[in-house]
């Protein structure tokens, strides 16, 4: 690799550690720069979720004090993620690209759309179902953010982008209020499914070795030192750049496939 191409992965996987660890969305950087050195689509995807796992990981690390309110629940939701991922990651290794794409941006805007109004409709689902969690002791997840999340597992093997941004919607709309919480469920989540994805892609050998290992260092450190910034942002700014995020994401892609 050439001296531009290391610092361009390099920055690209520390930006996705970042935003990964605080909204969702990283692959919006990482995965453009390995197409932008060369590499083909299926290894740059397979690759791209490599890097990113250890900052997940080190994410959800940090958010360690607010995943413990899950202690129930977050068993089964880790199984969950667990079979979802390893069904998006030979989804991925038996389909080409070229026709998921196409949903993208759409699942993207559905996400997005979802989030930023997901406290109206939390209330309009409060009248069909149990009163949402409460603030003190443990976190409960109803059968539909299951289901929502076994879907998200399966996307999230195959490609990712957005991936954060679905979980964040599901878990906003079954009714829990603190970002933070829901922030480090995803962060947990995600490395499930990542490191499931990983596991299919190694085997596979669809993984360019040489540009994962510069991004698995910076993309780790970005995980953590999002994840720290994270913490210390009020929850609704950081709603706000969830939302932000999840916005530009929606209009990249669907230029990208106009």
């Amino acid at each position: 690799m050439e001296l531009t191409h290391i610092l361009l992965i390099g920055i690209a996987a520390f930006a996705a550690g970042a935003v990964n660890s605080v909204a969702g969305g990283g692959t919006f950087f990482s995965f453009p720069a390995l197409l932008a050195v060369g590499v083909p689509p299926v290894v740059a995807n397979a690759s791209n979720s490599v890097a990113l796992w250890p900052g997940s990981l080190a994410g959800a690390w940090a958010f360690r004090r607010e995943l413990a309110r899950f202690k129930r629940t977050l068993p089964l939701l880790s199984v969950v993620a667990f079979f979802g991922g390893i069904g998006g990651g030979l989804l991925l290794l038996a389909t080409s690209n070229a026709a998921f794409a196409k949903l993208i941006p759409w699942l993207l805007l559905v996400a997005t759309v979802l989030f930023a109004f997901s406290a109206q409709l939390s209330r309009l689902v409060a009248r069909f179902k149990p009163a949402a969690p409460g603030h003190d002791g443990e976190r409960h997840v109803g059968p539909g953010g299951y289901l929502f999340q076994l879907a998200v597992s399966i996307y999230g093997g195959f490609f990712g982008a957005g991936m954060g941004i679905l979980m964040l919607a599901a878990l906003a709309i079954q009714g829990f209020k603190d970002v933070h919480e829901i922030n480090a469920l995803k962060n947990w989540l995600s490395a499930v499914i990542y490191s499931v994805a990983v596991g299919t892609f190694v085997i596979a050998n669809a993984v360019s070795w040489p540009h994962t290992a510069v991004m698995l260092i910076t993309g780790t450190v970005g995980g953590y030192a999002g994840a720290a910034v994270a913490r210390r942002i009020p929850a609704l700014w950081l709603k706000r750049v969830i939302i932000a995020v999840g916005s530009l994401l929606t209009a990249y892609y669907f230029y990208k496939t106009a």
